[in-house]
């Protein structure tokens, strides 16, 4: 049994680390081999021949494309792609990894606050709390789910932020963790609107069960009967449902850094895409591929615990 664990575990750390040499190996033929000269890209036409000669020399666009992919991938493995051209002195991994903390906070909340707005709102949506008012968290919970997150988070800023000036723009580098928290509850609003449904649906499947009918039968309260009971045989799907979601909301969490200029991976991205700043661009690129890739293989263990078949299969 250890055995199959450990074999399996080792080909999922294979295929990952084999999806991650491709993503950086399409990032690196990507910046060689479109049209143009990139040292004059980066350093504008108007740049002395000298110049752009010196910067190809220095980023080892002079030699062949063999000799640059066999030293970008020593580079990769040794973490080091060279120094940030917008920021001398400064390397590319380096300059990624001050940018992963930001992201992870950001992500990491917006996980917690969107599983938990989600399973609660869906015993909202089932429980007896509400009575016939509960019609309208389902309604809400459809309406987040339909709305796009680039349409949501710039109308919820604008209200919250803007006009009722009740929370700190998620950008004011003077927010805080106030400010944190806004813009995680903006990335797990769309994840908590799906383990709302997948969460409702699956507390629906128990409500008629004999355990429901014995603890209701002892004098359980709506919170013991509801929380206590059913919650937790109906929680494999909701495990699911999250976890299926983590690469999305990684994605999320990078365009709504950019949105809202805040600290992060995204603005990084395409902060080193605006200044043509090459070694960052694929340090930045290569880092969050093996995010996702990292979000996927804990997806899939995840969804394994929860349902062995399903991992077996």
């Amino acid at each position: 049994m250890a055995g199959r664990v450990l074999r399996a575990l080792l080909s999922q750390a294979l295929g990952a680390l084999g999806v991650v040499l491709v993503l950086a190996s399409l990032v690196f033929l990507a910046l060689r081999l479109l049209p143009g000269d990139p040292a004059a890209l980066i350093l504008g036409e108007q740049a002395p021949a000298s110049a752009r000669a010196e910067l190809r020399s220095r980023l080892g666009f002079d030699q062949p494309l063999l000799v640059q992919y066999g030293r970008f991938v020593v580079g990769l493995i040794r973490l080091d792609l060279g120094q940030s051209l917008a920021r001398p002195g400064r390397t590319a991994f380096g300059e990624v990894w001050g940018a992963l903390g930001p992201t992870a906070a950001l992500a990491g909340l917006a996980v917690a606050l969107g599983a938990a707005g989600g399973v609660g709102a869906a015993l909202l949506g089932v429980g007896p709390w509400l009575g016939a008012a509960r019609r309208w968290v389902v309604r809400a919970v459809l309406v987040v789910a339909a709305t796009p997150l680039l349409a949501l988070a710039p109308l919820a800023t604008y209200l919250l932020a803007l006009r009722w000036r009740l929370v700190p723009l998620p950008g004011d580098p003077d927010g805080g963790f106030t400010g944190l928290v806004f813009a995680s509850v903006l990335l797990g609003l769309p994840l908590g609107a799906q383990v709302a449904r997948i969460a409702r649906a699956a507390l629906l499947e128990v409500t008629h069960a004999k355990f429901l009918e014995v603890a209701v039968a002892k004098g359980g309260g709506p919170w013991r009967v509801w929380v206590l009971h059913a919650l937790p045989v109906a929680s494999a799907p909701i495990v699911v449902v999250v976890a299926t979601q983590l690469g999305a909301l990684l994605g999320g969490a990078i365009v709504l850094e950019r949105l809202f200029e805040r600290p992060g991976l995204g603005s990084l991205m395409l902060g080193a895409y605006a200044a043509r700043d090459i070694p960052v661009m694929e340090a930045s690129v290569v880092a969050s591929g093996l995010l996702f890739v990292v979000a996927q293989s804990l997806s899939a263990a995840l969804q394994a615990a929860v349902d062995p078949r399903g991992g077996a299969a």
